[in-house]
């Protein structure tokens, strides 16, 4: 049986919902499950979206855990605006499909409390989809984590880093919450201490399909791997500029996918002698950016004139 009252008060939790980039990516084989192992170094940005949780004290109560369905559950406890452009159906949202994984975790180890609050989630979007900047799965995980605390699940970092990873591939990224090295499908994660960095970002409007992507003939999927240590030891080799063996293996597929990814990354190569930084393209998506050295990062009315300049939209955005 399921009771729920209302109270008078509420309170709003924001949290920003970061870009992340991919210093490289490297594919270094296919999976019996069908997916590929990655190597990589997120790097999570201080720009991003924007997710408000507005906390009401109305609250539904449960008599009765083991009859609890997640997904009739995030009906009942959630609301979603501003990510109607997204999706039409709140259930093909990542931050709904985020907010019912975390809690058909928690009725599976019995962890949901008696009284759970009622949620309305708020979209402040600002980075664009399909792009290689991680939006949609950094919502998913900045959902996670929200909740989690809202509705005191208490679950790990370890048990949401597992939680995310069936969600989406990027979401453990956003749920560790710092630099990192990862490999395997993007959920082995090992923690990177990176110098600060600015960086120019554009992000042409195109889109391609990832599946169409990995299944592409001329993608690289036997890139030799390495080794945390050396990947670690090797920043200088992949952080300001990026040199052999480091890239992006998406890189020549989408650029010849999409006319508009070249002409942006032509722009930021054209770029590259005042930056002192290797122009490149972010994940699998049609994101690319442009490291700045220091010297350069503090000249606002350069920046602000090559981001006037660029072919499509751009942003100056720092690490996180």
């Amino acid at each position: 049986m399921t009771e729920s009252f209302a109270v008078q008060s509420a309170s709003t939790i924001t949290r920003l919902s970061p870009a992340k980039i991919n210093l490289f990516l490297h594919i270094t084989g296919k999976r019996d499950d069908g997916y590929h192992n990655l190597q990589t170094v997120f790097r999570l940005l201080d720009w991003g979206d924007y997710l408000h949780f507005s906390v009401t004290d109305d609250a539904v109560i449960y008599t009765d855990n083991d009859k609890l369905d997640a997904n009739k559950l995030c009906h009942q406890l959630l609301t979603l605006a501003g990510a109607e452009a997204i999706t039409d159906i709140i259930e093909d949202n990542l931050i709904f499909k985020a907010a019912r994984a975390l809690l058909s975790a928690a009725i599976q180890s019995n962890h949901v409390p008696k009284q759970l609050a009622q949620v309305a989630i708020t979209v402040d979007k600002h980075l664009p989809m399909g792009a290689g900047l991680g939006g949609g799965s950094s919502n998913a995980a900045t959902t996670m984590l929200a909740l989690n605390e809202i509705w005191l699940l208490n679950l790990s970092c370890d048990a949401l880093i597992k939680i995310g990873a069936t969600v989406g591939a990027d979401v453990p990224i956003f749920i560790f919450g710092q630099d990192a090295i990862a490999m395997g499908i993007g959920e082995e994660l090992t923690a990177i201490d990176l110098p600060e960095q600015q960086y120019l970002i554009l992000t042409p409007n195109a889109h391609v399909n990832t599946a169409k992507l990995f299944a592409h003939p001329k993608l690289q999927r036997d890139i030799s791997a390495l080794s945390v240590e050396t990947i670690k030891s090797q920043y200088a080799d992949y952080m300001q500029a990026l040199t052999a063996p480091y890239h992006n293996a998406f890189t020549p597929v989408v650029t010849s996918l999409a006319p508009v990814v070249k002409e942006a990354l032509d722009y930021l190569q054209g770029l590259e002698r005042q930056a002192l930084g290797t122009a490149r393209m972010t994940g699998s998506g049609s994101a690319v950016f442009l490291p700045l050295d220091a010297s350069i990062a503090s000249d606002k009315k350069l920046l602000a004139k090559w981001v006037t300049d660029a072919p499509c939209a751009a942003y100056i955005a720092g690490s996180l």
